[in-house]
Order: structure tokens, then C-alpha cells, then sequence
């Protein structure tokens, strides 16, 4: 009887690019719009190098002149005919982008259950699109840490950043109901840290406490789901903020002397393209490896994947550094890794053209 194995259900290139599709398909990042795919970052990650400059102009400032009908009155010119501080400029940021490198394996013998399903491949994609979208997320949590770490440390080197203008902290010193857990005024005061800038919010990211704290506090609906045709629903935060729940959010937060307690936890609120998204794919993005000796002779069939990443806080510059091995470019809070407060510096000159703020509980 014939038997269907991952080589024979697995082309490496299709299978690459399908995979991209679903992993985006499965993203509550995605599709909330925190993540925006940028081609930019793309092309970046089909090419070389492990960081690019992203361009970037700041806004317009200034103040306009009154127009007026004397031709006695000009702007005034210099002896070259150039108008010295008539014009405005446009200034520039520069932000950089970091290359995340990431691959896993699966043995077909783990799989054996997705392959007596109706349609192995499917089920194949199903498993690893899953597993992708899951580890994109901790990026993610990890490169939005290493931000609010860069914003609670004094600024340095160039840094624009307000230290901790995009927090708001209500733990206090121990669990007062109604005052240091989440609460609609919290919610507010850290949406005002973004000035006019909060209506750029679109999702709040919390701890499973935390939610069940909101719930109680009645600030949490649930509408119908339609995103990609699924059949569920979404939970919003005050009728407008898509919540996305992730336990993995610091708990207890930080390291301060105020954030080390049992309790204390960080809720992100974020906002449409705060952050932007490039997948690339790499060399050898899928294969199959055949081991004859696997299941003590009756062989094994081992799928290696690997992905290429770029996830961008907008408004910041990567300034971690690669050893000679490599980009040290993982999700934990040491040295040149995306949570680490050393790897980011703020460009932006302005604390709300950063869309994202921070509020710290403390739960009963």
C-alpha cells in the first residue's frame, strides 16, 4: 500500500510562499493592522546585510507668512539672490531596520497525525503556519519591549526620547481596587500621552489577567469576526480597541523598583502601522531531509524551514550589534537581542508621531 510522506507532499517553493500566506492569514497582528507588510523591507531582506536604513522625512514646521499685495515688500535676499531663513526644510530621521534569521525542523513521525487527514498538505501548512504565527507574535512581544525598555532609560547618544513619555504607571504600591488595576481612567491618561495622536490607536495587547480584570470593569465587547471569512468573534476594549491577548507580555514587569512585585503587569496599547512588517524568503526557505537509520531502520523524514523577518518600530533606529558569528538578534532581554533596551534608540523628534503607549497595573 502506498504511503504519502512529507517529501512527497512538500515543494519547497510553493510550499514557501504558501506558507507566508498563511501565516499572515492566522495573525491577529496582521490583520488588526499593527503589522503593515512593507515592500520596502521586503526587497530589503531579498537582498544583503543584517540592518538597512529606513528613510524617512519628519513633518513640516514653521510658521507661514501673511501674503500681502506691495511689491515693495519682497522676501529678502542675500548677495547671491538666495532668501537666508525665508524657506523651511524638511528634515529627515534616520531609522534602521534589523534582518531576523529564524528556522525550525519537524520530523515526520511528529506529523504522523496531520498525514492521515484528507489533505496531509493542508494539514502540514495548517501546523507550521500555526507554529510561525505564534513565534512572529514573540518577536513581536520582544522588539515592543525592547522599545519601552529604550523609553524608560535616560536618553543617550542622539536618542529624542522623554524618558517614560510613553508610560503610564498606576501599580503604586500595593493592590488598590479600582486605582492601581485597569481601569477606564488609566486607559485614558495613557492614550493622552499620544496627544491627538491617540485616535491612531487600534488594539490594546494585555495579559489574560489583565482582560479578565477589563471584563469585570464591563469595558469589553465582543463583535462578530470576519476577517478572512472565520467564524468568531473579536473582543474590543471600550467599544473600540481590538484587544490581542498574550501572556507572554512581562509579568512581573521590568526591572525598576516599582515593577518587580508579583501583580504588576504591562498593557500595550498600539497603533495602525506603528510597526512595519518585510518577510523574505531564504535561499533554501524548505527541504527535506532523509534519514534511513530514523525509527531504528524503518526511516524518517525530516522537514527544515526557515523564514527571514523584519519587524520595524517606527520612528527608531536598531543599534544593537552582530557578533562575528552572526546577528544576535533573539527575542530575550540580553544584549543585542530585540529586548534589550541597548539595541533601540528613538529618531523621531516628536512623542506622538510614535504611536504606542504603555500602561502598568497592578492586579488583585
Amino acid at each position: 500500500m502506498p504511503v504519502t510522506r512529507i517529501q512527497d507532499l512538500v515543494i519547497p517553493e510553493n510550499y514557501a510562499s504558501y506558507l507566508q500566506q498563511r501565516t499572515e492569514e492566522k495573525s491577529a497582528l496582521v490583520q488588526s493592522g499593527l503589522l503593515v507588510r512593507s515592500q520596502f523591507l521586503d526587497n530589503f531582506l531579498a537582498g544583503g546585510g543584517l540592518t538597512i536604513n529606513v528613510p524617512s522625512f519628519q513633518d513640516l514646521y514653521g510658521e507661514e507668512r501673511l501674503s500681502g499685495d506691495d511689491p515693495a515688500v519682497v522676501i529678502p535676499q542675500d548677495g547671491t539672490g538666495t532668501p537666508p531663513n525665508a524657506h523651511m526644510r524638511i528634515g529627515t530621521s534616520k531609522e534602521v531596520a534589523v534582518r531576523l534569521s529564524r528556522n525550525a525542523s519537524w520530523s515526520d513521525m511528529d506529523l504522523a497525525g496531520a498525514l492521515a487527514g484528507a489533505d496531509p498538505m493542508a494539514a502540514i501548512m495548517d501546523l507550521t503556519a500555526g507554529f510561525w504565527t505564534r513565534r512572529l507574535q514573540k518577536a513581536f512581544v520582544a522588539t515592543v519591549q525592547g522599545v519601552f525598555a529604550d523609553n524608560a532609560a535616560a536618553p543617550t547618544g542622539g536618542d529624542t526620547h522623554t524618558q517614560n513619555d510613553m508610560t503610564v504607571d498606576v501599580s503604586g504600591g500595593g493592590y488598590v481596587a479600582g486605582v492601581t488595576d485597569f481601569h477606564l481612567e488609566a486607559l485614558i491618561d495613557a492614550l493622552t500621552t499620544m496627544g491627538d495622536s491617540a485616535e491612531d490607536i487600534v488594539a490594546v495587547m494585555m495579559h489574560s489577567h489583565v482582560l479578565a480584570r477589563a471584563k469585570k470593569n464591563n469595558l469589553v465587547d465582543s463583535i462578530p469576526d470576519t476577517t478572512n471569512g472565520a467564524a468568531g468573534t473579536i473582543e474590543r476594549i471600550a467599544g473600540k480597541y481590538r484587544v490581542i491577548v498574550d501572556d507572554g507580555l512581562p509579568n512581573p514587569a521590568g526591572t525598576g523598583a516599582n515593577q518587580t512585585a508579583s501583580g504588576i503587569y504591562h498593557t500595550w496599547l498600539l497603533g495602525s502601522g506603528a510597526f512595519l512588517l518585510g518577510m523574505g524568503s531564504p535561499k533554501v526557505p524548505a527541504e527535506i531531509e532523509r534519514k534511513p537509520e530514523g525509527g531504528n531502520g524503518g526511516g524518517q523524514s525530516i522537514l527544515w524551514n526557515r523564514v527571514e523577518w523584519c519587524i520595524h518600530p517606527v520612528g527608531h533606529a536598531w543599534i544593537g550589534t552582530a557578533p562575528a558569528s552572526g546577528p544576535a538578534n533573539g527575542n530575550a532581554s540580553t544584549a543585542n537581542t530585540l529586548a534589550h533596551a541597548d539595541s533601540w534608540r528613538r529618531v523621531f523628534p516628536e512623542r506622538k508621531q510614535i504611536k504606542v503607549a504603555r500602561l502598568i497595573t497592578r492586579e488583585a
